[in-house]
């Protein structure tokens, strides 16, 4: 096409539209095919993210139903189907309703104990303690040897093995909390050094939680336990504060909850959780120094009754014990 074939091209109006509408409307169809057959990097990394997430949880469940079910106080749990029987007691009395649940929920979870197993079996175990002993008492102040006391006192005597069976689940519950609870503190300085090394070595809170779950399970199960677990909250909840909270819910520790104080702060102002991370476990080092200096400042009044019991008449008696044989051989 020679400049007067182009010229005539152009100046003849229709034609010229004609092919201009052709060019935009294969344009478009070229650029609709594009983002048809385009391949969505985005939704298949999210859809990869989901997996490995999905995969995630999956391994952190079974890790923590596996060490519940290692713990030797965690009987209940193992036997996840607990007695049919307890269930039927429990419902036909409506033991939920009036044993404070929410309570024992909050107790139990202290504890280490989850699960509706636990909670059946504990609220059966407080309505059943109290009959049983009460019973037993009864039987042995009757029939085997009343001792020769008066109907009162052997009624004072029976309501007070009904308190006692009322108060015993209570007491059980308590010194395994207390148990518990001084395990993971022993530990949690440890746990606090070894999240401060994952979170400046670049990890996210979730990673830094597994690492920590995973290393820390030789010193403290129970910790290991804790942590794991916040590690599945953090992964499916919402919300990644209640997953904070619930961890310091769960332990009941004031290392923790300082723990969390930061977590939560750093998760609504962005604040650096180095610094932060550094102050907490020098803390929770110096407060168990200094827990472990009142143990030992406590030792010599415990020793002193001991001591004058038991090994004062014995140092006695080989200080003196030569001069009165001597006495005895001379006569006098």
């Amino acid at each position: 096409m020679n400049a007067d074939d182009m010229i005539n091209f152009f100046s003849d109006g229709d034609q010229f539209t004609t092919w201009l509408v052709v060019a935009g409307v294969l344009v478009t169809l070229v650029a609709l095919a594009m983002t048809m057959f385009r391949d969505d990097t985005l939704a298949r990394r999210m859809k990869q993210v989901g997996v490995e997430r999905e995969r995630i949880r999956a391994r952190v469940r079974a890790r923590i139903k596996a060490t519940v079910m290692a713990q030797p106080g965690n009987a209940s749990l193992r036997h996840q189907q607990f007695k049919p029987f307890m269930k039927e007691i429990v419902e036909r009395f409506s033991l939920s309703k009036w044993l404070n649940t929410q309570d024992a929920k909050a107790r139990l979870a202290l504890a280490g104990f989850r699960g509706p197993a636990a909670e059946t079996t504990f609220l059966f175990f407080r309505l059943v303690s109290p009959i049983a002993l009460a019973s037993a008492t009864l039987f042995y102040l009757v029939a085997m040897d009343d001792f020769g006391l008066s109907l009162p006192i052997l009624a004072a005597i029976v309501l007070g093995a009904v308190y006692l069976g009322v108060k015993a689940p209570e007491l059980f519950l308590a010194n395994t909390i207390a148990k518990r609870q001084g395990k993971m503190k022993r530990a949690f300085p440890d746990a606090m050094d070894l999240l401060l090394i994952c979170v400046e070595s670049g990890m996210s809170i979730e990673h830094a939680f597994r690492k920590v779950s995973q290393e820390i399970g030789m010193q403290s199960g129970e910790l290991a336990e804790e942590f794991a677990l916040s590690t599945a909250e953090l992964s499916f909840l919402e919300d990644r504060r209640v997953a904070y909270q619930n961890l310091h819910e769960r332990t009941g520790l004031e290392g923790v909850k300082q723990l969390v104080t930061v977590l939560v702060q750093a998760e609504k102002y962005g604040t650096p959780l180095g610094h932060a991370l550094r102050t907490s476990a020098q803390e929770s080092r110096d407060q168990r120094m200094t827990e472990a200096e009142k143990m030992a400042a406590a030792l010599p009044p415990k020793l002193t009754v001991p001591m004058i019991e038991f090994f004062l008449p014995v140092l006695l008696v080989v200080v003196i014990a030569p001069a009165i044989i001597q006495m005895m051989a001379l006569g006098i």
